[in-house]
């Protein structure tokens, strides 16, 4: 691994002094991520588009946004806040815990008691919507109440997580393609960011049910094999988790009010683990997330078609295939699920 140039924007001096105009302070957490104070969450009519431009371009460099509240937020000045980023629209795909307020359909609440929300969500790194063609841009994280003994989550930037990777092996990745194993969609394993414009890495390894090689100076397309997927998915969580001491991931602990805004495309994520001691050993933990539609197709390169039909068999020979669940089981020992 190459650990020469793990690179991590610094906060933009324009966008800096944009914010400050509107009375908000935004300051660098480390080593990714980014803190904003002065802005009120709570107002009906979102900040100007300056500002929102701002905000928006720093979570795409530093990959996240917290925003640090007095008093917690109401679900719809959460869901609202959430509608200032990337498609402008929430795009809700889960199922709503009995006990969600008001039960709305827009709120994804997660605990370690299932009585208060859906527990062990999210154990393995990922983005949020593989399944989706134009993935979510963006997701909303509301703290409601944060564990006593810790348990928040770590984000791994990919642009940083592309850079460090032998050359040899970014080549590789650039020829692969993943599949997703409930839709079927298929997405590269690295990809241009659209406000960045940096090489990111991007895969789901609790949904993945297929990786698709492009023969190397040829035509054709090959399955990677199960020795061949387990092997990249190991190397993806490593690449991703050796950021926690390199300078390119962040284990978040959330505090009281904490509204925290990811760039999907920016960053992966997955739950501290923590997060999933049970309410007894750690405290009660409830989190509120929003997901925000897409702005466009997360496309394959090569030719490849944004889905294919993963309840059939393999088009391209050998390798794994699978349908359904958390997708390949690259490794027997952890804990997988979605």
């Amino acid at each position: 691994m190459n650990t020469d140039f793990p690179k991590i924007s610094p906060l933009d001096p324009l966008h800096v002094a944009t914010i400050e105009k509107f009375g908000g302070k935004i300051t660098a957490l480390e080593p990714i991520g980014a803190r904003v104070l002065g802005i009120d969450l709570t107002f009906t009519e979102p900040p100007p588009p300056d500002v929102v431009g701002a905000l928006e371009h720093e979570m795409a460099n530093r990959g996240f946004i917290v925003f640090k509240n007095k008093q917690q937020l109401a679900v719809d000045d959460f869901l609202r806040a959430s509608c200032y980023w990337g498609g402008r629209k929430l795009h809700s795909t889960h199922g709503v815990h009995p006990a969600t307020p008001g039960g709305n359909q827009h709120i994804f609440r997660l605990s370690n008691d299932r009585r208060s929300g859906i527990p062990g969500v999210g154990p393995q790194w990922h983005n949020d919507g593989s399944f989706n063609a134009a993935t979510f841009s963006h997701s909303g994280y509301h703290i409601i109440r944060p564990a006593e003994k810790g348990g928040g989550t770590y984000f791994a930037h990919q642009g940083a997580a592309y850079d460090v990777l032998p050359e040899e092996t970014q080549q590789f990745w650039c020829r692969l393609s993943s599949v997703n194993s409930s839709s079927g969609a298929v997405h590269p394993l690295v990809h241009l960011h659209p406000v960045t414009g940096r090489k990111c890495i991007w895969l789901h390894l609790g949904m993945t049910g297929a990786v698709i090689e492009k023969l190397a100076g040829k035509d054709g397309f090959r399955l990677l094999n199960a020795e061949e997927l387990k092997q990249l998915c190991r190397e993806y969580n490593d690449i991703l988790n050796a950021g926690l001491q390199n300078g390119y991931a962040i284990g978040y602990e959330y505090e009281q009010n904490d509204c925290l805004f990811v760039d999907n495309l920016a960053v992966a994520h997955r739950a501290a683990p923590q997060a999933h001691l049970t309410a007894e050993e750690q405290g009660l933990r409830i989190l509120h997330r929003s997901t925000v539609r897409g702005v466009q197709d997360l496309a394959p390169d090569f030719g490849l078609p944004q889905f294919l039909d993963i309840h059939r068999p393999g088009p391209f020979g050998e390798g794994v295939w699978q349908f359904g669940g958390v997708g390949f089981r690259w490794d027997d020992g952890i804990p997988m699920q979605n």
